[in-house]
């Protein structure tokens, strides 16, 4: 009686299938390979690399920069002449984004990890072109009509670096696994040199790089100031209609230290609240003076002004811009005089100003506690994000301009503060884990070619080796190796029963070989016997 065998024996494959199948529409076993990736599919995988970088700084930037995100509606406002809340589809679109081109960075490692070769499908490419084309022409308008929000970035950095920096240690530990696998397939020792010594450049940067990390945040408790004074910009123009009586009330409800409110003065004398050089933004003008909105608001008199539906006036002012300090000097003697230029603390002091009121960005730890040793208080606008305020209060600040007085209020300590030993201790932690983590990988990935190398295994076949090695090639390299390694065991007497063993341990086309060729055939003429 003839028993029949089938010479192969598929196991299934999901996750395999699924990995190539969503990166490249290869979803049939006959369509994968594990030949080297073509020298057009390596610049694609260089192209979706530079794209996963600049989504990452886009997204990372948007989602800092929402304490300004009132200044890019304004800025939108100016030109598209009616307000709306700008940010929330460029945020959407920078997550999409991110989020699309992070997953197809992951599938592309993973290929590289099991040995795949990397055929991105068509769609992708197209889809991945417009993420590149569209993140390139959105950081060029930033730059060119926000520049200095970059500045973002730095200042997120004195808050979030101590832990981006263990996180980043996590990454890049991971990613061991690969860089393991990668030296233990190549052949050529120039390369596996090269190759071994990059990631432990970038393994001991990431170690050391606490050593030029700075952050305000990071400091004893006894050494934190009292909290910075919260003056509301217009009021609580979040909670209610900005320079509104209404806003000013609202903003005493939520703790605010004081008001920073900018003034205009009517046709007729009268000076008022009013921000905008127009009435259109903050009032009905455009229906009660439907040919005036577009008028400046010093044009309108008194009565006019009191047609208008925008709450009540308050009248109480505080001067200080540049222009006519002398008149309110002489007026109003006892008004603290405080200037947006920013001069070195002896010139500040000469020409009578008590405090500076400057952009965020524009002063730093070091100046701020130069100008309070001199006496002389810093105001910072517009600070609306806890994260920021914890920033700035670690740095010294005595007091900031914002829009949230109602989040602001509620911080009763820095959200990113740390002891300089607490620091001390996570970061020699998160460094001795990840030392251990990739030696450990290292050694795990490389176990056969280590143990070849030190001659405990003088009768291991270099093709035992490479087989072992879960070796990245071309099919036919792996079928030759096959062969040799099959001839090699039956020369050594192992017998041929066990002829594809190996081979299935090593799990590179998913199924058992029983022979090769005619070697095969005989095999099984044996076993029928």
């Amino acid at each position: 009686m003839v028993k029949h065998q089938p010479l192969q024996y598929y196991e299934p494959q999901l996750c395999l299938s699924f990995l190539t199948g969503i990166y490249g529409c290869r979803w049939k076993r006959y369509q994968r390979s594990h030949d080297s990736t073509t020298k057009w599919e390596q610049l694609w995988f260089l192209i979706l690399s530079v794209t996963f970088f600049l989504s990452v700084t886009w997204f990372y930037f948007w989602w800092e920069v929402h304490n300004d995100y009132n200044e890019f509606n304004w800025y939108m406002y100016k030109r598209k002449g009616y307000w709306s809340d700008w940010s929330v589809p460029v945020l959407a679109l920078a997550g999409a984004g991110f989020t699309y081109v992070t997953f197809l960075q992951i599938l592309a490692l993973c290929h590289i990890t099991v040995g795949q070769q990397m055929n991105l499908y068509w769609m992708h490419k197209v889809a991945l072109m417009m993420v590149l084309v569209t993140l390139l022409v959105a950081m060029a308008s930033i730059n060119q009509m926000w520049k200095e929000e970059w500045d973002i970035i730095l200042i997120s950095f004195q808050a979030t670096a101590p832990f981006l920096h263990v996180g980043a240690i996590a990454v890049v530990t991971l990613l061991a696994w690969l860089v393991a696998g990668q030296f233990a397939r190549s052949e050529r020792i120039v390369f596996q040199a090269l190759f071994l010594i990059l990631y432990v450049g970038v393994l001991l940067a990431l170690y050391l790089l606490p050593l030029v990390i700075y952050s305000p945040c990071i400091m004893n408790r006894e050494d934190l100031g009292p909290r910075p004074d919260i003056i509301g910009n217009r009021g609580a123009p979040m909670l209610a209609p900005e320079n509104t009586m209404m806003s000013f009330q609202r903003a005493v409800e939520q703790q605010a230290d004081g008001f920073f409110v900018n003034v205009t003065i009517s046709y007729d004398g009268v000076a008022f609240v009013m921000h905008d050089t127009t009435l259109r933004r903050t009032t009905n003008v455009e229906e009660v003076f439907r040919d005036r909105a577009l008028d400046n608001a010093a044009t309108f008199n008194w009565t006019d002004l009191k047609e208008l539906n925008a709450g009540r006036w308050f009248s109480q002012v505080k001067w200080l811009p540049g222009e006519e300090r002398w008149l309110v000097r002489q007026i109003a003697p006892r008004f603290q005089q405080v200037t947006s230029l920013k001069l070195n603390a002896t010139e500040l002091r000469s020409q009578g100003f008590a405090g500076l009121n400057l952009r965020y960005n524009k002063i730093n730890a070091d100046q701020i506690r130069d100008y309070a040793s001199r006496n002389i208080s810093t105001n910072v606008y517009l600070v609306n994000d806890p994260w920021l305020l914890s920033v700035l209060w670690c740095a010294g600040v005595q007091s900031v301009t914002s829009d949230a007085c109602q989040l602001l209020s509620k911080v009763q300590t820095p959200n990113w503060m740390m002891q300089p030993d607490e620091y001390l201790t996570l970061w020699v932690t998160a460094d001795i884990i990840s030392v251990t983590i990739v030696v450990g990988i290292f050694i795990l990935q490389n176990y056969h070619l280590i143990r070849w190398r030190l001659g405990s295994m003088r009768s291991y076949n270099p093709e035992q080796i490479m087989l072992s090695a879960a070796v990245r090639r071309s099919s036919r390299d792996v079928n030759i190796m096959k062969e040799k390694l099959i001839f090699s065991e039956i020369n050594n007497g192992l017998g041929s029963s066990d002829d594809g063993s190996l081979c299935s341990e090593s799990g590179f086309d998913g199924y058992m070989n029983d022979g090769v060729g005619g070697l095969g055939s005989r095999g099984r003429k044996n076993r029928m016997d």
